[in-house]
């Protein structure tokens, strides 16, 4: 028996849950859970369900897509193991948390592969027993080291999402626009504020009293992608920027793992430079 997640967007009109709930029901489809929110700002309408039954997803897409109105935005997309790479540069935090949630089965997803610009985090991936790819930044283009990167996620047989668990480079746009929705990223201070590098020494100036982290899709724009997942805790005047970045990083670890976690369950939907999470 399959089961999928249906994700639905669409402008809002009555009757859209009844609709997409009889094709379930006449299809003999059991809806395991189903969450809906409504944009009133901009009258969008948006769905998750997810469903099982014996109906293959061209099926159930057909049968949706004659049943609701034709501006909607329709994902059907089979429960499954998603294949991820981990993309790192020297510190091992949240890359070390990714590993061993990865190791306890609490990471739905298949690491499919380590790439870095380092070769310092090589033994920390070797003892999970994976493929680790180092690819050096020295004496060589921006370019031609991102045209290297593409060309070993070339190498898999499909990449669901990249994660960034601390990449500390900039991405070209024509990198992004290439993984357009796919590339998760974990900046450590709570966005908008300190944007770009160095957050914690511009946090520590402005004499700020909580510090957090934020877990957002990469885009053209540095820092500026939609949000997914933020989290703060509180910090007081007897902290240097040393202390806050310490503090911080049990809080990085987190923000990525629950975010990670959202879109591995299908649970975002992109509206506009936001995100709607169930």
């Amino acid at each position: 028996m399959n089961q999928y997640r249906v994700l639905i967007q669409a402008p809002d009109s009555t009757g859209l849950i009844y609709k997409a709930a009889k094709v379930f029901f006449e299809n003999g489809l059991n809806i395991i859970t189903n969450h809906e929110f409504v944009d009133n700002e901009q009258n969008l309408f948006f769905m998750r369900s997810v469903v099982s039954g014996d109906i293959d997803a061209k099926r159930l897409s057909d049968l949706l897509s004659a049943a609701l109105p034709e501006e909607i935005s329709l994902t059907i997309k089979l429960a499954r193991k998603k294949n991820i790479v981990l993309m790192v540069t020297k510190e091992a935090h949240v890359l070390g948390d990714l590993l061993i949630r990865y190791h306890e089965g609490q990471l739905d997803a298949n690491i499919v592969g380590v790439i870095s610009n380092y070769n310092s985090l090589r033994p920390l991936c070797e003892h999970f027993n994976l493929p680790y790819y180092y690819i050096s930044t020295e004496n060589i283009s921006r370019e031609e080291h991102e045209s290297k990167v593409i060309n070993t996620l070339e190498m898999f047989d499909s990449v669901d999402y990249i994660v960034l668990a601390k990449y500390m480079r900039i991405l070209s746009s024509e990198f992004t626009a290439r993984y357009v929705n796919k590339i998760l990223n974990i900046h450590h201070s709570f966005l908008p504020a300190f944007i770009g590098a160095n957050p914690y020494k511009q946090a520590f100036a402005r004499g700020v009293k909580i510090i957090g982290a934020t877990a957002h899709f990469v885009n053209e724009n540095l820092d500026e992608g939609p949000i997914i997942e933020q989290d703060v805790i509180h910090i007081d005047h007897a902290y240097d920027w040393q202390a806050m970045q310490q503090a911080g990083r049990d809080v990085e670890k987190i923000v990525l793992a629950r975010a990670l976690k959202l879109a591995l369950e299908d649970r975002i939907f992109i509206n506009g430079n936001k995100t709607v999470v169930f």
